[in-house]
């Protein structure tokens, strides 16, 4: 069965402000339609002509948890080289806990190199940097005292409390397209995750993180995929067309080097939403984020009413 979550808007268009009491109320309706899960995006900073105001994902999340109960709460996906491991440990750690367990943890390596520049860490080593990262936050979660040196961290028996609601600790999607982040998935995280990807792509590098954990002995049935998919309802196709590509190929950024494409979108009339996403659910996937077009509240009750039940 495929779960179904949502994108929130802490992340805006240029020259746009934040809603912040807009997403309070998305969320809580998120919640009470029966969505699986709520995910903020994450970026310290994104762009300089334009730029692109993003408000803070672990604080964002934070004040989600607040105002909700049951629906889980995503990153997706958080730059983890770009935070001290340690300091993440503990703010992750204290919205599992704020949220009583409801904390899905997504990460990625980071693409944006002004962004590394800025925080003072080396773009070029952030593929070993986060399996570093990723490795001293798993510890402080599972690990009553954790001993580890390992370049500038120097954890002596290394105490954190409280621990995580969720045990051993929450979840963990790795996030990205190429091989060494779909063996990361397949080896270290406990599943993948990925965003504008067709059902023809996600079924191919699907297939890689099984393989790769297969290939270190783990079980590929405990891992689970999670793709993240724009979608638009309206009376058909062809009409929303132009406005689906318009908003994304100026708000959104698809990476040159994966699969990942606008032409991912799902638009149409419900009908047609239902056929394209019936084609995403037959390729296995866990779990869609579904990012409705421009945030819209009405999209969000369309696609909880009209087409979730025909899936």
């Amino acid at each position: 069965m495929t779960d179904f979550g949502l994108a929130i808007r802490n992340f805006v268009g240029p020259g746009e402000v934040p809603d912040i009491q807009g997403v309070y109320a998305y969320a809580e309706r998120a919640e009470a339609l029966g969505f699986e899960s709520l995910w903020a995006w994450d970026h310290v900073l994104l762009g300089v002509e334009p730029s692109f105001p993003i408000v803070d994902s672990i604080t964002m999340l934070g004040a989600v948890a607040a105002r909700t109960r049951t629906i889980k709460l995503g990153t997706g996906v958080l730059v983890l080289p770009l935070r001290n491991p340690v300091v993440a440990a503990k703010a992750l750690g204290s919205l599992d806990v704020i949220s009583g367990g409801r904390l899905i943890l997504g990460v990625a390596a980071g693409w944006y190199a002004r962004e590394f520049d800025a925080v003072g860490v080396p773009f070029k080593q952030r593929g070993r940097q986060f399996e570093r990262n990723l490795d001293i936050l798993m510890r402080l979660w599972t690990q009553d005292r954790v001993t580890l040196k390992v370049d500038e961290f120097n954890l002596r028996e290394a105490v954190m409390v409280p621990r995580t609601a969720q045990r051993p600790r929450p979840p963990v999607l790795i996030g990205g397209y190429v091989d060494a982040v779909l063996k990361r998935a397949g080896t270290v995280g406990d599943g993948w995750l990925t965003y504008f990807y067709t059902p023809e792509s996600f079924t191919k590098s699907w297939e890689k993180v099984k393989a790769f954990a297969r290939a270190a002995g783990r079980d590929p049935a405990a891992l689970t995929a999670t793709n993240q998919l724009a979608v638009y309802v309206g009376r058909s196709r062809e009409e929303t067309t132009a406005d689906m590509r318009t908003w994304l190929s100026t708000e959104w950024d698809t990476a040159a080097w994966s699969e990942s494409t606008i032409d991912h979108a799902i638009h149409g009339s419900v009908s047609e939403c239902i056929e394209q996403l019936r084609a995403h659910v037959r390729t296995g996937v866990h779990r869609i984020i579904l990012i409705p077009y421009r945030y819209q509240p009405e999209q969000v009750e369309r696609i909880a009413k009209e087409v979730l039940p025909k899936l």
